[in-house]
């Protein structure tokens, strides 16, 4: 713990200079962030290739960890869009007088200091920082050794902008990223008032597992899409289609194709040529596998139990055929991550039953579900997608960086 007190101490001593920051405050923190951040694109870049450099072209991590000119100014929109988002802190939720006088209210405030612990993803360092200055949070980030450079220019900025207009720099600090300091973070409950893990099922286990800072976690994704027998086929094929390659490493992205049996021939022959398109691998159950291998469908492999329940993050998926909405729900029920889930159908009654019965964060009809994103919901960004259902589910963003604070005021009243 002695490698990391000091930045953990400075965490603390942190607060009260965010505390001071008032909702305009805030909010021209995060425009001169994006103006900063925008000055300095081609040094991000820069920086950015010294980790891509490290991966292959063909690697499943290359795409969530490059920076490029247009994603740096996604970033930057996404700052002044969370900069336009509403403080959520003192926001007056309930109030009464009682009997003896006394004035109960119920008022949001920051969560204190929010460690986030992610993969990969150097957006997330800018997401996160912006949602935490927005809601008064000093924030911990903790990325991974891959995007070592990435991340130490872009909280490089973030500190600079804030010491520069009279704030204290430790409002924003990175945490080493060396395992051997990860059981110090997730055991420091006297300085860390929530961690956030943000990545594989094995990252989120390991800390939800050895952590005593109290954990809200954000799950992987395991996606189905089932399309039902009444599915208007070519628009079936252009939403699965968009759910598994228009970007397969983020955990929205679609991972197992459930189809009705009635339609199942039809649908794949008109979805294999978009899929070999892609260069998408299926591994496909007994019946699927038959088709496609009479289609003659390259990149094919036989499911084993493994393939389902499996979030694949890259061109893969699997395949299962079954035999009617109540089997489809058995299926998507029993390998579901609880993260985001879809029917393709025309019949209301099959729409209305699958929104209400699966168990997810979000559930869609006859849409895809890469729209599970906290800023195309309208958020301005998140730190995840929640999976469980304590505190934050979906799309977690600022309006969940806050708690509860009680305020009783009085006149000398004792009980």
């Amino acid at each position: 713990m002695s490698e990391i007190q000091d930045i953990l101490i400075n965490a603390q001593k942190a607060k009260s200079s965010i505390l001071q920051m008032d909702d305009f405050a805030k909010k021209r923190l995060l425009q001169l962030l994006a103006q900063a951040i925008s000055g300095k694109s081609e040094e991000i870049i820069l920086e950015n290739k010294k980790d891509t450099i490290k991966l292959d072209a063909e690697h499943p991590k290359l795409d969530r960890l490059i920076l490029n000119t247009e994603r740096i100014t996604n970033l930057c929109k996404s700052l002044l869009a969370v900069a336009e988002l509403a403080d959520p802190t003192g926001v007056l939720l309930s109030e009464k007088t009682l009997d003896n006088g006394l004035l109960v209210k119920k008022v949001t405030v920051a969560l204190g200091v929010v460690a986030v612990i992610y993969e990969s993803r150097p957006n997330v360092t800018l997401d996160v920082a912006a949602l935490c200055l927005r809601s008064g949070n000093v924030c911990l980030l903790r990325g991974g050794q891959d995007a070592y450079h990435t991340n130490l220019i872009l909280i490089a900025i973030i500190r600079q902008v804030l010491a520069s207009n009279g704030y204290n720099a430790n409002i924003v600090q990175q945490l080493p990223a060396e395992r051997e300091f990860i059981i110090d973070i997730l055991t420091a409950d006297k300085y860390i008032d929530v961690i956030i893990p943000r990545g594989s099922t094995q990252l989120i286990d390991y800390v939800r597992k050895n952590a005593t800072v109290p954990v809200i976690e954000t799950g992987a994704g395991v996606c189905h899409t089932y399309v039902e027998s009444t599915a208007i086929l070519d628009q079936a094929v252009a939403v699965v289609v968009n759910a598994k390659v228009s970007r397969p490493s983020v955990c929205n992205s679609l991972d197992t194709i459930v189809i009705d049996k009635a339609i199942a021939s039809e649908f794949l022959a008109m979805a294999s040529p978009e899929l070999e398109n892609y260069n998408v691998t299926v591994y496909a159950d007994n019946q699927s596998y038959e088709i496609l291998s009479t289609i003659g469908f390259s990149r094919l492999n036989k499911a084993s139990e493994e393939d389902f329940g499996r979030e694949f993050l890259d061109f893969k998926c699997s395949i299962k055929i079954v035999n009617g909405i109540e089997e489809a729900l058995e299926h998507i029920n029993k390998y579901s991550s609880k993260h985001s889930e879809a029917i393709l159908t025309e019949d209301p009654e099959k729409g209305e039953l699958f929104l209400t019965h699966v168990d997810a964060a979000a559930v869609y009809l006859n849409a895809s579900t890469r729209f599970t994103d906290g800023e195309v919901f309208g958020l301005g960004a998140e730190i995840g997608i929640s999976t469980q259902k304590l505190h934050a589910r979906g799309p977690f963003a600022l309006e969940k960086l806050v708690t509860e604070k009680w305020i009783v005021r009085g006149t000398g009243q004792i009980r």
